[in-house]
This record gives C-alpha cells, structure tokens and sequence, in this order.
C-alpha cells in the first residue's frame, strides 16, 4: 500500500489531499473513495482538521482495497485559498473528479465529517456518477451559520480557514451560500443513491435531530444512532466500524451491479 501527496486545483485554488493506493496487480480495476472533513474547531484550529483522515484513508485502501483520497479543503492545512461553503463544495467535487478520472477507478463514493458530510450529500446530488455517501455528524442544513454570517466569519478567522483579510470580496454572495446548500435539501436529489447517516446520540455541535431530518429526506438512507458518541466520530471505533461495514458492502454490490 502506498500514499502520496498530490495536489490538485478548482477555481484557481491550490489543494492539498493525501492519497492512499492498495497494492493490486497493475490493471486491477478499484472502487475510489474520497474523505472530507469537517469545519475546524479547538487546538490547531484549521491547520489540519482532518489531521487523521489520511490515516483513515491508508486503513480504507489497505483492509478494503479502495483507492482513498483524503482532502484538505481551501484555506485549511497546505491547501489555498480561503473558506466558503460553496468553494469547499467545489473542493470536494474536484477531489471525487480527481478519483473518478484515475486509470483504474469503477467508481466513487463519499465519506464526510460534520460540515464535509454535508456537502458530500450536496455533490451526489449534483453529480449523479457519485455512487453513494457516508455522512457522520452532518448537519441538516446550515441556517444557524446563515442566522449569524458575521460571527462566523469572525470564528472561520479565529481557526485561520480565512487568511486574506480582504476576504470575502462580497459579503452578502459569502453569506448567501449558508441558505442556498443544505444536505436535507439535497438528499432527494440522490435518487436513492446509498446514504449512510452515522450520528452520536450525545453529540453536542450537531443536534441528533439533523441526522433524523436527513435520513427522512433521502427516504431510503441507513440511518445509526452511537449511544454516548459525541460529534467527532472519526475518532470513536464504533462509528468507523460502522463506516467500515458500510463501504464493504458498496464496494461488493457496486461489483455485482457493474
């Protein structure tokens, strides 16, 4: 198994991801996955928020075999660029294109965290070649950040995921993006695409409702409830294995289905 660093670029911003290789017979024909992280908060603020995922993503090629990308959206870790709800949307769409364009690659599912879950929905539903989607502490839609744009600009400062001062150009375009992309409002549009909703019963960011709202919304979603998990569920073994599970069973039935 290897993992590299690669760079990739969408609207002219500069991407940091991690990608992790299963060792196969050149040729071998691989399911990809991509991992999005969540909004930054505490200790290291967004210098790397998915500080851990190419860890995750070396375990997803290595047990499963899936070629694994883990993404560091703009304005976070090495990658450019500053937050925005819609231009991380684009990040993790440029990051499942990057997989989905590999030699080898029969198809792509999602994996986010928190706000990256999220957005995960919004791009399958956009992006109809997206097989299915692993949400973990997502939000259903985003109206308490768009309740308050200034404040959380102020916060996306304080955890260093907007860099250039100046930034955004346009405050209301900025803040607009906060009502217009809502994983609830997406879900429909998944066409019954595979959705995993994994939520800690005792999560304290997100409430678990969302995850009840979202699971409804896509009307046919696996929905897991982790009694005394809290929101930061990449770290909790329950949850990934869970994930786990999940992905081996999409990657068997994708196989069979193809």
């Amino acid at each position: 198994m290897a993992i590299e660093e690669i760079k990739l670029e969408t609207d002219g911003v500069a991407l940091t991801a991690h990608l992790a290789t299963p060792r196969t017979a050149a040729g071998v024909p691989l399911p990809g996955v991509v991992l999005a992280h969540g909004f930054p908060s505490g200790p290291g603020g967004g210098s790397d928020p998915g500080a851990t995922h190419p860890e995750l993503a070396e375990r997803i090629a290595t047990e499963l075999g899936f070629t694994a990308l883990a993404l560091s959206a703009r304005g976070c870790g090495s990658s450019g660029g500053d937050f925005s709800l819609a231009g991380w949307l684009s990040d993790v769409v440029a990051a499942a294109e990057y997989v989905r364009n590999l030699d080898n690659v029969w198809g792509v599912w999602l994996i986010g965290f928190g706000t990256g879950g999220a957005l995960a929905v919004s791009a399958a539903a956009e992006h109809s070649w997206i097989r299915g989607v692993a949400a973990l502490g997502a939000p259903a839609d985003f109206k308490d950040w768009a309740a308050h744009p200034r404040q959380l600009v102020l916060h996306a400062r304080d955890q260093g995921i907007i860099r250039d001062r100046r930034f955004p150009e346009s405050f209301d375009a900025w803040s607009a993006q906060l009502r217009a992309i809502g994983a609830a409002e997406a879900a429909p549009r998944m066409d019954g695409r595979p959705l995993l909703v994994v939520h800690g019963a005792d999560d304290d960011l997100v409430p678990v409702f969302d995850a009840r709202v979202l699971a409804d919304a896509h009307g046919a979603a696996d929905l897991r409830i982790i009694d005394g998990a809290g929101h930061r569920l990449r770290h909790d073994p329950r949850a990934v294995a869970t994930l786990l599970g999940w992905l081996n069973r999409q990657r068997n039935e994708g196989q069979t289905s193809d």
